[in-house]
């Protein structure tokens, strides 16, 4: 069962939808206002299948709950046939499509959209259907999404919106942090042992994205305070314009408002030129899956990202 945001005011006059997965962790209304269409992942927890539905079938709440009490989780993106069955419903409206992936970097999604679409083509010779890798996760692949939304609503047609994405998708710079080490360790991140030393030690892994959509660590601080401020440091280092960064700003956080509402404010102070106030965003349940409750992640236009 595929489960797509609400149809709502078709851009008719460019024929074509924008569409991504699930894991771009922006909230149903952010989708729902912008026009932007998405497919859900899933997951099991405890043996239990839902949809990564935004917090629908599970609340994020609850879902951090369990987390936090040891309940067993997987995930799994979705299959050839739910994007088939979900790319059809717009092609057999007469649309165009332009589909955002979650980076192929941690994700086989890529290849399954591709898939589905080279199913679908020779059925529907006269439509276009456009599959990009993103290179991005959570909230940084959802502000690429908001910016894609913002040239379609300007006019840009198709072709030249794929265009750009390719030439500007790496410029999504992403920067996190967790408070809890167990999950990083629990996916191979880092080390049992680094893991075990960074708790003793109040250490906290800033990780980063790189140009070909894998996480990477990048540096180990001792303390928040000081994490956050090695976040704050790197965004003068690398955003578009540096200090006058002009632009959007998101963050996603697992279960931990608190310490992402203290960043958006610390942002806020040293960023005098934002495009609006920092958005707060909850990491959803398949990507929660994977980092666990306590990341914390910042994302934002920059300099071209680095292996």
């Amino acid at each position: 069962m595929i489960k797509s945001v609400r149809e709502k005011n078709m851009n008719s006059s460019n024929n074509y939808i924008i569409s991504c997965c699930s894991t771009a962790d922006l909230s149903e209304k952010h989708f729902s206002d912008r026009n932007i269409k998405y497919v859900c992942f899933h997951f099991l927890i405890d043996g239990k299948q839902y949809l990564d539905d935004l917090g629908k079938s599970i609340s994020f709440d609850e879902f951090y709950k369990k987390l936090s009490k040891g309940a067993k989780v997987t995930t799994s993106q979705t299959g050839v046939g739910e994007f088939k069955e979900y790319f059809e419903d717009f092609l057999r409206r007469g649309f165009d499509i332009l589909h955002v992936s979650l980076s192929s970097g941690i994700s086989g999604a890529f290849n399954c959209a591709n898939a589905a679409k080279n199913a679908l083509s020779a059925k529907y010779p006269d439509r276009k259907i456009y599959i990009i890798d993103s290179l991005s996760a959570s909230s940084g692949y959802g502000l690429l999404m908001d910016k894609i939304a913002d040239f379609r609503d300007c006019g840009m047609d198709i072709d030249q919106l794929c265009t750009w994405i390719e030439n500007n998708k790496i410029k999504i710079n992403h920067w996190f942090f967790t408070t809890d080490l167990s999950y990083l360790i629990k996916g191979g991140r880092i080390s049992r042992v680094s893991g075990m030393f960074g708790k003793l030690l109040n250490i906290y892994p800033l990780m980063t994205v790189n140009r070909s959509g894998k996480l990477v660590p990048k540096f180990k601080i001792r303390g928040k305070k000081h994490v956050m401020d090695k976040v704050l440091e790197q965004m003068e280092l690398y955003a578009e314009n540096g200090i006058n960064y002009n632009d959007k700003c998101y963050i996603s956080c697992a279960d931990c408002y608190n310490d992402a509402s203290i960043l958006a404010d610390l942002i806020e102070q040293k960023f005098h030129s934002l495009k609006e106030k920092v958005s707060i965003y909850n990491i959803g349940t398949v990507i929660g899956c994977h980092t666990g409750p306590g990341l914390v992640a910042l994302f934002f236009f920059g300099s071209d990202r680095i292996d």
